[in-house]
């Protein structure tokens, strides 16, 4: 056991009684959403995943400790901290480990952590990506990297529309990341169902997933699985209102010269803003959406005749 991995009692009940157990990230908790809607959204999606018949694990760092499995308190305390709780990638774990302070997992390290603890099913809102300009700024996501070499499935609303998705989903190629679209032939893009990019296979079903994620790491293909899940269409904004507010913060953020780890939560705060709200709701939806759909696959990956 990894001195510092502490996984909660019942995440740990789980594990030991092969129960299905889904992954969730804590940057949306301190840098995704405002205070309280950050809290309340955590907890929806945690309860989501429970009555979908998987247990959640909320994963983050906290006193010098990888915790798969937070408390409803320690929901609240990364909520009400908000920013001043570190954004922690994989380049960040061994500094905060030493420092005890607070950190908050992107999908990057959420990963990392979820295969240190043997969870193999993860849901979050979108994954990261290769950043508009990076042939001049190389600013391309921990993210893809991560899906490159740790064997963990991420369901998401595929990647932020402020990224450039096409080379996003050609670095994926390269390193050989598969990208599932559920229900779908084309990318999701975050707020909106369609990006005008294809996925690699279409699977239908929970069961077809967890077929192939099952063969895949038996066969001994390590590596992760990008599986695309778009944002239900009750729920999708008008792509021209966000495509707009995208282009517009961008502009904002070029102006002010903001880069690195901050590029993310200024450019969906703006959008927030310039949308009045509506990102923001729409985000709520497709996270929870995909919650259902990462405990449905953690089931049916239980009841796979391969496993």
């Amino acid at each position: 056991m990894n001195p510092f991995l502490e996984i909660s009692p019942s995440v740990n009940e789980a594990l030991q009684n092969g129960q299905p157990i889904v992954a969730l990230e804590s940057t949306i908790i301190s840098h995704g959403m405002p205070y309280p809607d950050n809290v309340a959204t955590a907890l929806r999606v945690e309860q989501t995943v429970r009555e979908n018949g998987a247990v959640p694990a909320t994963i983050a760092i906290l006193n010098g400790k990888l915790k798969a499995g937070l408390s409803e308190a320690e929901i609240e305390h990364l909520g009400k901290t908000g920013r001043g709780v570190a954004k922690v990638s994989r380049r960040d774990i061994p500094f905060l480990l030493s420092s005890g302070k607070p950190g908050a997992t992107t999908v990057a390290s959420t990963m990392l952590i979820a295969e240190m603890a043997g969870i193999r099913i993860f849901a979050t809102g979108g994954i990261g990506g290769v950043h508009r300009g990076a042939s001049e700024t190389m600013d391309i996501s921990a993210d893809l990297q991560e899906l490159a070499r740790t064997s963990v499935a991420v369901v998401c609303a595929g990647a932020k529309s402020i990224l450039d998705l096409g080379l996003t989903l050609e670095y994926l190629e390269t390193h050989g990341v598969s990208v599932i679209g559920y229900q779908t032939d084309e990318f999701p893009a975050f707020y909106t169902r369609r990006s005008g990019f294809g996925v690699d296979y279409r699977l239908d079903s929970p069961a077809e997933i967890a077929k192939v994620l099952t063969i895949k790491w038996l066969a001994g293909l390590a590596g992760g699985v990008v599986i695309a899940n778009p944002i239900p269409a009750e729920h999708e904004p008008l792509a021209a209102r966000i495509q707009a507010a995208t282009e517009q913060a961008l502009s904002e953020m070029q102006r002010l010269g903001i880069s690195g780890k901050e590029v993310s939560p200024f450019l969906l705060g703006k959008i927030k803003e310039l949308t009045g709200g509506e990102s923001l709701r729409a985000n709520i939806e497709l996270v929870l959406n995909n919650a259902r759909l990462a405990a449905r696959v953690a089931v049916a990956s239980m009841n796979s005749k391969f496993t």
